[in-house]
């Protein structure tokens, strides 16, 4: 086969998962490096804990190498991949929904290394991104974070492409509105 003399970061996805099902485990390496930033950046900003962030992680490529046989190359990787690393996490925070509502978890667990100051812009971003509703946040942060398509989305949530659309719009508009205040006071202490 032609593809063993090209490089693994020469080859697509399709083919590395083909080389894949064949045993060779350096594809799997490449599919790991290739997408575990915006795999692990897509969870953490949904899970909000890093020690759980790589946890999930891990298990989704787990599961990639466990299901390497059923992948369906009628499938885009990219979205077979975020498909079973967001079913995890949806699962993980229903997990956690389920020990709040049994008093099991008390407050939250970020295990952020260091908090930055309140007055930075990029913590008002992510404290609003925060406090999206769950079905918004999911969208926005893989509609405006990852930079996945409104296609790659709506396959991996299995749901309408028009409700995609609507729901990043709608968070968009959620974050315009909790934000504006917070930059026009920010605004007027740089004119002051």
């Amino acid at each position: 086969m032609e593809t063993k003399s090209m490089g693994p970061d020469q080859l697509s996805d399709q083919k590395l998962m083909a080389e894949l099902q064949d045993g060779n485990q350096a594809a799997l390496e490449s599919l790991v490096d290739r997408y575990k930033s915006r795999l692990y950046n897509t969870i953490y900003r949904l899970i909000l804990d890093r020690e759980t962030a790589e946890d999930i992680l891990q298990e989704t490529f787990l599961r990639v190498y466990r299901e390497r046989k059923s992948y369906n190359y009628a499938y885009c990787f990219s979205t077979w991949v975020y498909t079973i690393a967001l079913n995890l996490t949806k699962n993980e925070l229903k997990r956690r929904s389920r020990r709040r509502l049994f008093g099991l978890v008390s407050g939250n667990n970020h295990s952020h290394s260091s908090e930055p100051t309140n007055g930075h812009l990029g913590y008002l971003l992510e404290q609003a991104i925060n406090d999206l509703p769950k079905r918004y946040k999911m969208v926005f942060v893989l509609r405006d974070v990852s930079q996945l398509s409104y296609e790659e989305i709506a396959q991996s949530l299995r749901i309408p492409i028009g409700t995609v659309k609507s729901r990043v719009n709608r968070a968009r508009l959620m974050l315009q509105a909790a934000l504006k205040p917070k930059l026009d006071s920010y605004d007027q202490l740089w004119k002051s």
